[in-house]
């Protein structure tokens, strides 16, 4: 969506028009924003994805997905938001038309690519808590890994029509190439209903069936016949309630409004405030870094495997500190050449 008719469209640019004349403080405050983002997606993101790979606890079905959503978010810290961050402090879009496509590209893979595995993550719970039975069979470790190459090659199908639609321009106000929200009406509502309100209408379906299960066990009124829920189960799913919570509340006004643009573009567009609109795309952004806090928060098992993975880096690093005084110390006592045989085979040796 853009209001102020301003587009990028790769062979004619005009700096004067990929430009706005605001205070300040905004470019500051946005570009501090997404850097603390991009820094705790990152650091958080392979703090998950080592953690499982390190902890035989946290290596099993359910996590492939969680790795796979770790990627999805790692994406657009890697590479758009640094590329955002560089337009933030040069007021304008200097990189290009290609970085454009590639950047807005990778932006839409990283959230579909999301919403995708927050899916994909429901379904795995719904069928761990809800059909225990038939769960080792529909999720074993040969059928978790097609089922995450699956939710890849449908978010990779999802975006390509972008590139013919011409829907990735960049937009000043969020200094961003990224979806426009008015390149085609018709388009923006599919992408809006497909791409998040169905996905959102089947994570809700599944979480309600096991909140309904869970209220059952708490109540004594599950049927015999189900497996018991253990507090790890419940805890389990709780941590990946909130992270698609989380998802839904940060993405929903950007999905609304975008909905409202492509229904009635002329009258919505002019009365939508640009502080709404920006608040809305940042907020988006923000939902890339916080998946990790979650886990570390709620889930026991990856809290203490952060806490090892970075016990290991801090003494690590003092190892290696250490090494280098310990090599300083006897570079300083290294004995003279006057010294004996004997005196040398013994500093050696210490």
């Amino acid at each position: 969506m853009s209001t102020n008719g301003t587009h990028f469209n790769g062979s004619s640019l005009a700096p004067h028009e990929l430009t706005l004349n605001r205070p300040p403080w905004v470019a500051n405050t946005l570009g501090c924003f997404l850097i603390f983002t991009t820094v705790v997606d990152i650091l958080g993101n392979l703090l998950v994805i080592f953690s499982v790979y390190r902890n035989k606890k946290l290596r099993n079905a359910g996590n492939v997905f969680v790795v796979s959503l770790a990627v999805a978010d790692l994406v657009v810290a890697l590479y758009p938001y640094p590329l955002v961050l560089t337009s933030i402090f040069h007021n304008g879009w200097n990189l290009g038309y290609m970085h454009c496509q590639i950047s807005g590209f990778l932006m839409g893979v990283s959230v579909i690519g999301s919403i995708f595995n927050i899916t994909g993550i429901a379904l795995n719970r719904y069928c761990y808590i809800c059909h225990s039975l038939k769960y080792d069979k529909l999720y074993s470790d040969k059928n978790s890994l097609c089922y995450v190459l699956l939710i890849w090659v449908l978010t990779v199908v999802a975006i390509v029509p972008n590139l013919f639609v011409g829907s990735l321009q960049y937009d000043p106000r969020v200094y961003s190439c990224t979806f426009v929200q008015s390149a085609s009406s018709a388009y923006t509502i599919a992408v809006v209903f497909f791409h998040f309100i169905l996905p959102i209408l089947i994570v809700t379906y599944c979480y309600l069936r096991i909140w309904v299960l869970v209220i059952q066990v708490r109540r004594r009124v599950k049927p015999d016949n189900r497996p018991k829920l253990t507090p790890h189960d419940v805890r389990n799913f709780v941590t990946m309630f909130v992270v698609f919570v989380l998802f839904a509340v940060c993405w929903a006004p950007l999905n609304f409004i975008g909905l409202a643009v492509a229904i009635s573009p002329d009258a919505v567009v002019p009365i939508i405030p640009e502080w709404l609109f920006v608040s809305s795309y940042f907020m988006a952004y923000f939902n890339s870094c916080l998946n990790a806090i979650v886990y570390g928060v709620l889930n026991q098992n990856f809290r203490r495997e952060y806490k090892r993975i970075i016990v290991s880096i801090c003494t690590a690093r003092i190892f290696l500190s250490d090494s280098s005084n310990d090599a300083a110390d006897r570079m300083k006592s290294k004995p003279s050449p006057l010294m004996t045989n004997n005196n040398q085979v013994k500093v050696d040796s210490v």
